[in-house]
């Protein structure tokens, strides 16, 4: 490709949904852009900076249900890029982190249509900033892994020494199927009693970061109404993060209920 032709179609990283944590330049790329083509979990103040000229077009994803499919969302940033429109391609996170920016690239390589990535701060850096939850720790990890936790046959894929002593497993899209990851991980050896940290609507005004250990992960879930988007993390770091412990919480009310059946006795 020249270097001398200027990329008409930009994959930008919208970070977690904090406008501060963009990068200058992805701030400056969605202020020019003539179209954005945009994921739901772009948060609205960061649609905002756009110019008030531009165009909007939501290709937003939800679990069993994409209101436009992924070959379809690669033709439409070609179209638009023929167009001789200036396309800002703007991605929850990073592009490349489960962003499935790298089909997109391959997209537009194939279509002889200019294209740059713009990296932004993935969900899991974001996060765990947010949590003060440092996913790599001299004293507690030394490694760290980003999954997929919604992908088909889940049960099926190798997870083994991804998690446990000295490691820290993150699990992305991992809110429904977190009972079924926490029997999984445990089958494979993981112990019951690894903390886990689920950090829900991360950086947002109403983030959430919930605790308890890896045998209540799905119980924790359900009882306390977890949404997406959220984090899982898995490790001996989670015990580090500012966070809820849900499991304390959840013996204190079972212990309160049975106060109340045996009418306020003390139940040993």
């Amino acid at each position: 490709m020249d270097d001398n032709i200027p990329a008409t179609v930009f994959l930008v990283g919208a970070g977690p949904g904090d406008p501060d944590l963009l990068t200058i330049k992805a701030a400056r790329l969605i202020g020019e852009a003539d179209v954005i083509v945009h994921d739901g979990l772009v948060s609205d103040a960061i649609l905002a900076l756009a110019s008030p000229d531009a165009d909007y077009i939501s290709v937003a994803k939800q679990r069993s249900r994409h209101s436009m499919p992924q070959d379809a969302i690669n033709a439409l940033l070609v179209e638009l890029a023929r167009e001789g429109r200036r396309v800002v391609r703007l991605k929850g996170g990073d592009p490349f982190i489960f962003g499935r920016g790298g089909e997109e690239v391959d997209a537009c390589r194939t279509a002889g249509v200019p294209v740059e990535v713009v990296p932004g701060i993935s969900a899991a850096i974001g996060s765990a900033a947010q949590a003060q939850l440092p996913l790599t720790h001299r004293a507690a990890s030394s490694a760290v892994t980003f999954v997929a936790g919604q992908c088909k046959g889940l049960s099926d894929q190798d997870w083994s020494g991804l998690a446990g002593t000295g490691r820290t497993l993150v699990i992305y899209m991992g809110v429904a199927t977190a009972a079924d990851i926490a029997e999984k991980l445990m089958a494979d050896g993981v112990s019951p009693a690894l903390p886990v940290a689920v950090l829900e609507n991360g950086t947002r005004p109403e983030m959430r970061t919930l605790r308890t250990l890896l045998a209540d992960l799905g119980d924790m879930v359900e009882r306390e109404k977890v949404v997406s988007p959220a984090l899982i993390v898995v490790g001996d770091v989670a015990a580090r993060a500012l966070a809820q412990d849900m499991l304390n919480r959840a013996q204190l009310q079972t212990m309160t209920e049975q106060g109340r059946t045996t009418g306020g006795k003390r139940v040993e």
